[in-house]
């Protein structure tokens, strides 16, 4: 997943955007600046996101400021055990395992939040935090006892060597995470559970990580990429690049 907490603004408006079609465009431009390039290349999303949209509608949600579009976020229904060892394989796994449950009649008791974005010239005034808001009180709505979110900590790419068992534990002077988006979690009331390996793997050939990248990988080995929370692995001779992201699942009330 995926960007501060505040009060509730009263002209914010919260709609499904499955309701609003015509919003679709603006708000594909609203948010594809706030991920790097490579993240809308995973082949389990692009295998199941068009099931997602068809089964967990009620979990796809916009803000509306005047009717412009300025923050948005979805999630997935599933069932969990509530504990750490049954948590889904990160956010590909969560997929997956939402998708096949709705297919097989699965009882859903967890919402997990895959995403959340504000759009660039908005963040910074608690959207994010109403985004999470929303979708909370929908899972509650619909009877899920559990909210849980693999979260994408904004800071994490400035650490890519850095594993993210370490990075959790980096708190500030007044006890509060280093990550702005773990903290807006934790402020919901949202706990650190663990580190959430393999959460997206995502594989592409040479020239097509250079252009998601916009840089050269002129050897086989090991790159920092802008963006990416972790390293990416390059084989010129499989001409095969490839990238696993660990993500921080966390646990909202």
């Amino acid at each position: 997943m995926r960007s501060h907490y505040a009060l509730i603004v009263p002209e914010i408006e919260a709609v499904t955007a499955s309701l609003r079609p015509d919003l679709e465009a603006e708000a594909r431009v609203a948010f594809h600046s706030v991920w790097p390039e490579f993240i809308f290349h995973d082949p389990v999303s692009r295998e199941y996101i068009d099931r997602v949209g068809d089964y967990f509608k009620e979990y796809d949600v916009l803000l509306l400021d005047q009717g412009e579009v300025v923050a948005g976020g979805w999630g997935v229904a599933l069932s969990w055990d509530g504990t750490i060892a049954g948590l889904p394989a990160g956010y590909d796994g969560a997929l997956v395992a939402a998708v096949g449950g709705h297919e097989r009649e699965v009882e859903p008791d967890t919402l997990v939040v895959m995403a959340a974005a504000v759009r660039a010239d908005r963040q910074g005034r608690g959207m994010a935090g109403q985004i999470l808001t929303t979708l909370r009180e929908r899972a509650a709505s619909a009877g899920l006892r559990a909210m849980l979110a693999p979260v994408r900590p904004t800071l994490k790419s400035r650490y890519p060597l850095t594993s993210m068992d370490q990075f959790a534990s980096w708190v500030r002077s007044d006890g509060q995470h280093l990550d702005p988006w773990v903290r807006t979690h934790q402020r919901l009331g949202a706990k650190v559970l663990a580190p959430a390996p393999c959460s997206m793997v995502i594989s592409g050939t040479v020239a097509e990580w250079e252009s998601w990248a916009e840089m050269a990988f002129p050897t086989t080995g090991q790159y920092v990429v802008p963006g990416a929370l972790d390293l990416v692995e390059i084989d010129r001779d499989a001409d095969r690049g490839t990238y696993s992201e660990t993500n921080l699942w966390m646990q909202h009330p």
